[in-house]
């Protein structure tokens, strides 16, 4: 298992604290403050995943609990109506994001804004957030939405206008327990329920439909 880079500025503190410690020989205190560090390193892990399954399919972007199925307009993800799946991410969820779909990024935004609680069903267009928009060689857009919430302080992006990326490469990570909205064409067939588990990478979340077949 690797882990996301923005976990050292905030585990080696308590891994020199700990050391500190040790050789002043307060081995108690010097276990308890690595046990922390540990626990906030596994935060940031960042676990192989993939699936095999048709082009056709959008895979989840974030690890969590579905909270909501619901029709949307969102101009900043593109024209027309999209399903907005919610996903909440606890503290004890992989807090690394994946790349839904195949394509090139059409928009990678961040907007400052608030730390409301991420469960909150007002937060959408109130708090932080980084907005990904992944044009498909189909022409389909799919969104994937950040938001900060209560414990998480930053949302970050790895992804620009203009990268090409795959199915299941890293997108991003948000900072300790928070939300990922993933944006699908209204046309496109969901996967999954609300209640429902999800893994980034690995869990099929839309289908898009079939190709039309030309008219002769």
């Amino acid at each position: 298992m690797t882990f996301a880079k923005e976990a050292w500025p905030f585990v080696l503190p308590f891994l020199l604290l700990a050391l500190a410690l040790g050789l002043l020989g307060r081995r108690g205190p010097a276990i308890a403050v690595a046990a922390v560090g540990l626990l906030v390193l596994l935060f940031f892990r960042d676990p192989r995943r993939s699936f095999s399954g048709g082009e056709s399919m959008v895979v989840a972007p974030a690890d969590g609990k579905v909270t909501a199925v619901e029709d949307v307009e969102d101009a900043r993800i593109g024209p027309g109506r999209y399903r907005r799946i919610v996903t909440f991410l606890s503290v004890l969820d992989v807090h690394v994001q994946r790349a839904p779909v195949a394509g090139e990024v059409v928009l990678s935004e961040l907007v400052r804004g608030k730390k409301l609680a991420a469960f909150r069903d007002d937060i959408a267009d109130k708090n932080e957030r980084h907005t990904t928009v992944i044009l498909r060689p189909s022409g389909d857009r799919i969104g994937v939405r950040q938001l900060a919430g209560l414990l998480a302080r930053r949302v970050v992006s790895y992804l620009d206008t203009g990268d090409r990326v795959r199915r299941g490469d890293l997108l991003g990570v948000i900072k300790f327990g928070s939300r990922v909205d993933l944006y699908v064409p209204a046309s496109y067939r969901v996967l999954v329920r609300v209640g429902e588990r999800v893994r980034n990478g690995e869990t099929p979340m839309a289908e898009a439909p079939p190709p039309r077949m030309p008219i002769l």
